[in-house]
């Protein structure tokens, strides 16, 4: 029920029939074109599996085809490595292809010397993946495939390095595909990470669900056939009623929460309702509770309150028949776009690089603008981690603006999201009307509102406890030793009176 991973290694008419049926108007010359020069300057080189090297752009490609990415971005996947591996230049590529498609492929060549070789090198690696993702988005939508291709050819390679691989593309690349909102990226980047990273925890989950999906495919397809009759009969139409099983690395999160109770999981199977408007989503919910009775708590609006990464949709769980749980998305197609694809939903064939809104990026434009005298340790590495790389949660101000948080983050977490000088004056906070510890983790969902007094002289060097944004441990350290130089200087002063 979920789609099917493309193969290792297709060819280029394969490459070619399916762009020619998601896009009839892009240019298949330019694309033989593309495919002849990478493969002309990949010639006689070969992968670590024994295979032609042009098997690789070629397989990168061949993903964001499925994807229905914009030609520009798929012929920058066929050459993205011709700069770096081969004696061809970015100034030849330019001038075959164009200053679009080579700049995106000169952005891919920098990334590529990004490898793990000592904290110092690697925060600053780091940086420059930001300001390359900052500059163009398209760069990192090539990367992803890059990644998910050299991540499913892993088994060619040492066990260290398969190691180092699955651990970098399930700690860096999965997340950030996350806070871009490329969820169908976020979910193949993880699974194919998951085995090298956690063998005998991937061989757990594998063993556990066989049997439960098996089980519940065949009640779902009862209920599937079911709600399409209810739909019809409510003259609510429907462009799409499918199945959606849950990926195996969000599954082992989910159950390591759970105390490894699978039964505990509602989400293990749930149906898509993709409808062509919002009105539409809204009354197919009510259709969906007409029938069947909702769980308490189980019903989430993200078309009114959208993640921060842009996710929209409408979840509910329900009692189905024989009192069996199951969970419904119900969005439309744009949204489904967006939640499969993210940003990279900006590029599909048909859009020609509209502009993605600038809140969705500010993040990363953030991070791109860091301070480069941020002091290099590991801690550093880990505190980047949580502050990007982290689960997030989103929490929302009284006014009702969205506040995007690492999971566990805290009140004074949010103060100090808000303003510096919110956080450093904060006494206390109300969430959801009712008053809470403030080094208390808050929960997706949660309305906070802090409370301040701003006779308080500034925050407690005890919250370094708690506190998990690198803005809060930030802000707090610095009035720690401006209060320190400040009393020095008034003792230095007193004593010399």
């Amino acid at each position: 029920m979920t789609k099917a991973e493309p193969s290792k290694s297709g060819t280029i008419d394969d490459l070619i029939a399916t762009i020619k049926t998601n896009d009839p108007t892009a240019d298949l010359e330019l694309i033989q074109l593309a495919y002849e020069f990478a493969d002309n300057a990949h010639k006689g080189q070969r992968r670590k599996s024994g295979e032609p090297y042009i098997i690789h752009p070629l397989a990168a490609a061949q993903k964001l085809a499925e994807m229905e990415m914009h030609q520009s971005i798929i012929i920058a996947a066929l050459l993205h490595d011709v700069p770096e591996d081969t004696n061809v230049t970015i100034e030849e590529i330019e001038e075959n292809f164009g200053s679009d498609i080579s700049s995106i492929v000169a952005g891919i060549t920098k990334l590529g010397k990004l490898k793990y070789r000592g904290v110092e090198r690697y925060i600053e690696n780091l940086r420059k993946m930001f300001v390359a993702v900052a500059n163009d988005v398209r760069v990192m939508i090539v990367k992803f495939a890059d990644r998910l291709h050299n991540l499913s050819t892993l088994d060619s390679l040492p066990p260290k390095k398969q190691y180092r691989i699955a651990l970098e593309s399930l700690e860096i690349y999965a997340p950030i595909a996350n806070r871009l909102g490329m969820g169908d990226m976020k979910g193949r980047l993880e699974d194919a990470a998951f085995k090298y990273v956690y063998p005998k925890e991937y061989k757990w989950v594998t063993n556990l669900i066989e049997e439960k999906y098996q089980t519940k495919e065949a009640y779902l397809e009862a209920t599937k056939a079911q709600l399409e009759r209810e739909l019809s009969g409510a003259n609510i139409p429907f462009n799409d009623v499918h199945g959606r099983t849950k990926r195996m690395y969000s599954l082992y999160t989910k159950l390591i929460r759970y105390d490894r109770n699978i039964d505990k999981i509602y989400d293990l199977i749930a149906l898509r309702v993709v409808v062509p408007t919002v009105a539409d989503c809204y009354a197919a919910l009510g259709v969906i509770h007409k029938v069947w009775r909702p769980l308490k708590g189980r019903i989430k609006d993200y078309i009114a309150q959208p993640k921060p990464n842009g996710y929209r949709s409408l979840h509910t769980t329900v009692f189905c028949e024989n009192g069996e749980i199951v969970e419904f998305q119900i969005r439309t197609q744009d949204m489904h776009n967006e939640a499969e694809y993210g940003v990279a939903a900006h590029w599909h064939y048909d859009e020609r690089g509209a502009k993605i809104p600038k809140k969705r990026l500010q993040w990363i434009v953030d991070l791109a603008a860091a301070q480069k005298d941020i002091m290099v340790r590991l801690k550093d590495l880990e505190e980047l981690k949580v502050d990007v790389f982290q689960n997030r949660i989103f929490v929302f101000t009284p006014k009702g603006d969205v506040i995007d948080l690492p999971e566990n983050a805290t009140a004074v977490d949010f103060a100090y999201a808000i303003h510096t000088d919110i956080g450093n004056t904060i006494t206390g906070a109300r969430v959801n009307d009712h008053m809470i510890p403030i080094d208390q983790a808050l929960k997706s969902g949660d309305l906070v509102e802090v409370l301040v007094d701003k006779k308080r002289k500034g925050p407690s060097p005890d919250w370094l406890k708690f506190v998990k944004t690198n803005h809060a441990r930030s802000a707090i350290r610095q009035h720690s030793k401006r209060s320190l130089a400040s009393w020095l200087l008034t003792k230095i002063k007193t004593e010399e009176n």
